[in-house]
């Protein structure tokens, strides 16, 4: 009976949600006719637009590719409810696109919600100068010579987890154990964002549970509800459905509430230590924020504030690290000759010791070539949709056709529209990447990338991939994942072998978590089982 009270409290809210939209719409929305009409696919659904359609699918990115293909690279996709979304493939948009990112190109007040609700009002949250005091607070932490020191973090997490695999080979009869690798991974991006960043061991890689871990393992196993797909599709038009009751959220406020306990003990711990005499190291994560929460300067930062950017930097280093480096492995099984390849390299140059972070940055071509090539192929985010702050207009590569008929080199875009670039789309696309695109394919970031098509060349975000976004808000984080994402990487392969469970015909799909993860077809809650075998 309680089931059946939820599930229609349930549904008399989406009811009346609907109805208040319907009132908003034919009422009190005055159609923004400042936004040049474009061409499109027609609308699978008034309720929907495309939105359940391309949710759907098991690549969004391919659809978006399709419907350029057809209508060019700047189109329109109908969206919730009769209103609309620009979408852009074009390079010259969506350079321009990110370079107004946090200005003209905000987040919409759905993703406001849903983003405070998980991480606060942080650096992810903010926009405009919020966002650039925020950024630059923080940002010394992520300099190339804060990462340098934090490369022996990585390695140290790395060979914790080869102590532990160690065991489990030990323990078995055979030369050959079988592991589900991601939650292994899982554990590496916990205890390495921690320690690095705010010298807490987690301990997941020795077996201790967190609730923290919990709280993303079991966003792993949850199957998205018919509510939780309404939320996401509708949320633009509609963001009080941020606020629909749903297991996701009911774990996404558990989530922030562990992550809130937990902070506060860090920072209540060393601040502690620091009048004690014992000085936490200035230029570090929580070194930082300590310093921006007491500074008098423009930069200073609340409490609210230095609160969210640990719940940012424990999400981002956990979720988009442990996905990146299962599916490298899985990318490997795919591809034994290329696996042995990287294996050649690795242990041809350092056979007994481990590459610095400048050899692992600039020394190992094809390691640089594995690592892009899986960010290219698995961006962890498929698609940036914003929505337009003030009026504006973007440029265009081309001339395309407008609904009208009119060729235009340039698109009017009118306050309150939705514009979105799809990262999956343009990161694997045919006419960016040439006829291969779709291939996993590390040799073609050889000589810098000197050889990539002159499409792929035109994009600016990092390494020419949109996976780290562009512009104000590209990826803090980035050189830091990048160099965790290395050196795990080249402790594993140079210790041991992989193989699918079932054979090299074993099937991998994404599967949807907090971000999608893959998972092989047949299991569940993201499970990656793996043959492994030491190096001999």
């Amino acid at each position: 009976m309680a089931a059946i009270r939820q599930i229609s409290s349930l549904d008399v809210l989406f009811l009346l949600c609907c109805c208040w939209l319907v009132y908003k719409l034919f009422h009190r929305i005055r159609r923004n006719t400042k936004t040049v009409r474009l061409n499109g696919p027609q609308s699978k659904s008034w309720i929907f637009g495309v939105g359940k359609y391309v949710s759907d699918q098991p690549d969004s990115g391919a659809v978006y590719e399709k419907w350029a293909s057809e209508y060019g690279p700047v189109y329109e996709v109908p969206a919730g409810l009769g209103s609309r979304k620009v979408i852009l493939t074009d390079t010259k948009a969506i350079s321009h696109f990110f370079s107004k990112e946090t200005t003209t190109y905000v987040h919409t007040p759905h993703a406001k919600l849903v983003i405070e609700g998980i991480v606060g009002r942080g650096l992810l949250w903010a926009d405009g100068e919020s966002h650039k005091r925020q950024r630059k607070a923080v940002s010394p932490a992520f300099s190339n010579a804060a990462i340098r020191r934090l490369t022996s973090v990585f390695y140290d997490s790395g060979y914790k987890l080869k102590e532990a695999w160690d065991g489990i080979l030990q323990s078995s009869s055979s030369d050959e154990v079988i592991i589900e690798v991601q939650s292994w991974m899982n554990r590496v991006s916990l205890d390495s964002i921690g320690i690095a960043g705010f010298g807490h061991d987690f301990g997941a890689l020795r077996g201790k549970e967190s609730t923290v871990a919990q709280v993303f393992d079991a966003f792993n196993t949850l199957k998205p509800s018919f509510f939780a797909i309404v939320g996401f599709i509708l949320g633009p038009t509609l963001p009080i459905l941020a606020k629909l009751p749903t297991e996701r959220r009911a774990l996404t406020m558990r989530w922030t509430s562990s992550v809130a306990q937990m902070a506060a003990e860090l920072l209540e711990r060393v601040r502690k230590e620091n009048e004690e005499g014992v000085k936490t190291e200035e230029k570090s994560i929580i070194g930082l924020l300590l310093k921006a929460e007491s500074a008098d300067s423009d930069l200073r930062m609340t409490q609210e504030e230095v609160m969210a950017q640990m719940k940012v930097l424990i999400l981002a280093g956990y979720e988009t690290t442990s996905i990146s480096l299962t599916w490298a492995l899985v990318e490997l099984c795919k591809k034994p000759e290329t696996q042995a390849k990287l294996r050649e390299e690795l242990l041809t140059r350092f056979p007994t010791s481990d590459p610095s972070w400048d050899q692992l940055m600039g020394d190992l071509p094809f390691l640089d070539g594995v690592v892009h090539e899986v960010l290219r192929l698995h961006p962890p985010v498929d698609q940036a949709g914003r929505v337009a702050s003030e009026d504006d207009v973007i440029p265009l590569s081309a001339p395309i056709t407008a609904g009208s008929g009119e060729a235009i080199d340039r698109l009017p875009v009118g306050k309150g529209t939705l514009v979105t670039v799809p990262i999956a789309c343009m990161n694997h696309s045919e006419a960016v990447w040439g006829p291969d695109a779709k291939e996993f394919v590390p040799e073609r970031w050889l000589d810098n990338g000197k050889a990539l098509p002159s499409r792929a060349q035109e994009l600016q975000g990092h390494r020419h991939l949109l996976t780290f976004i562009d512009g104000p808000r590209i990826c803090l984080g980035k050189n830091f994942a990048l160099a965790e994402f290395k050196a795990v990487l080249s402790v594993l392969i140079r210790n041991y072998t992989f193989e699918f469970r079932d054979g090299p015909r074993t099937q991998v799909e994404k599967a949807r978590a907090m971000l999608p993860r893959p998972q092989v077809v047949g299991e569940t809650a993201c499970r990656v089982p793996l043959r492994v075998r030491r190096v001999q």
